[in-house]
């Protein structure tokens, strides 16, 4: 299990149950297998159905999150208790030695000292069998011991801020996974002051559909290419769902209460003709703000009026390029609602 199984064991709160759009994904991942024996009219309601969830999927990224470590109470928490030798099996070995009476078979046929024989051998495998059972629950009291110790020298390093602790939790824990499944890559850093920043890559154009696809009246699939201030809209909450889950994410890994989340992705340069990666959106979260917040029913667009940020947005042209949040400075009284 290691050090981090350990922590998600100690003081754990469990979130939300998996939200809906991801149930209906994987049950439309399993009728794809099927997808060949349909008929059109269904294979049209098919397409229509699974273009309808990804977009759904990918605006509600913000509504599931790991379970959040508690990471002082794997600080304070207990080392294991060491076991004692036992004598269980060789206690009920001699007890069945000490309790024996010949009966009248074996009387008869004057087994009773082999019997007693037998029995003394008994208590032999007995002392053995204790003694396997003991060097058993020692060697897993000496692993669970060590993975207690990493598992406490990780919360004390975290709780005392430092960076290479945060880094190494993050790295170990992986609470990314579904984003990277998006197709988005991140990486973090942490800056002198110990914020820390991740930076997420989004490929919109990857994640986001070019096409629009509807039934017709009489159940035939329509599809249309996505008009550009519809395109833009989804783009813009699936960004902005993507970072507040970055951020949440953040939180149930490590204890800080203010992280900064940069989403970029490449944008046109109109001074070399040429695409470069650039920031979208930045933005300073709290923790305090971020647990006031209902995720099940934020616009996740709309929501970043919560916190200090930097976007530049038009629905006619989409994102503009923006600078980072600067970490020098920032303090828990300057994240309150904010305008950019």
């Amino acid at each position: 299990m290691g050090w981090k199984g350990t922590v998600r064991s100690i003081g754990t709160v469990v979130r939300a149950a998996e939200r809906d759009a991801k149930r209906r994904q994987r049950d439309l991942e399993k009728q794809q297998k099927q997808y060949e024996k349909m008929q059109e009219l269904e294979q049209a309601a098919y397409e229509v159905e699974v273009y309808e969830n990804h977009i759904d999927v990918i605006q509600s990224t913000h509504k599931e999150c790991n379970s959040p470590i508690n990471w002082n109470e794997v600080a304070s928490s207990k080392q294991p208790t060491e076991p004692k030798r036992a004598k269980d099996c060789e206690s009920e070995a001699r007890r069945s030695l000490e309790s024996y009476k010949p009966g009248f078979i074996d009387r008869i046929f004057k087994r009773e000292e082999k019997k007693r024989v037998f029995l003394s051998q008994k208590i032999d495998e007995a002392i053995k069998k204790d003694e396997v059972k003991y060097k058993c629950s020692f060697s897993t009291w000496e692993k669970s011991t060590e993975e207690w110790t990493e598992s406490v020298a990780m919360a004390k390093a975290l709780l005392d801020g430092k960076a290479e602790a945060k880094i190494e939790a993050i790295d170990s824990l992986q609470p990314f996974d579904e984003i990277s499944n998006l197709g988005s890559s991140l990486s973090v850093s942490v800056y002198d002051n110990g914020i820390l920043e991740a930076t997420i890559n989004v490929h919109g154009s990857g994640i986001v559909p070019s096409e629009t696809k509807s039934l017709l009246k009489n159940g035939k699939l329509s599809v249309k290419n996505m008009p550009k201030g519809k395109f833009n809209e989804i783009y813009q909450d699936y960004v902005c769902s993507c970072v507040l889950r970055v951020g949440n994410e953040l939180f149930s890994a490590i204890p800080d209460n203010i992280v900064i989340v940069t989403a970029v992705d490449e944008l046109l340069n109109s001074q070399t003709g040429h695409l470069e990666e650039t920031p979208i959106l930045s933005i300073a979260v709290s923790r305090s703000t971020m647990e006031r917040l209902n995720l099940e029913t934020i616009d996740p667009s709309d929501s970043m009026g919560n916190f200090k940020h930097n976007m530049s947005f038009k629905k006619t042209k989409g994102f503009e390029r923006v600078s980072r949040i600067n970490p020098e400075g920032l303090e828990l009284h300057q994240l309150a609602r904010s305008s950019t």
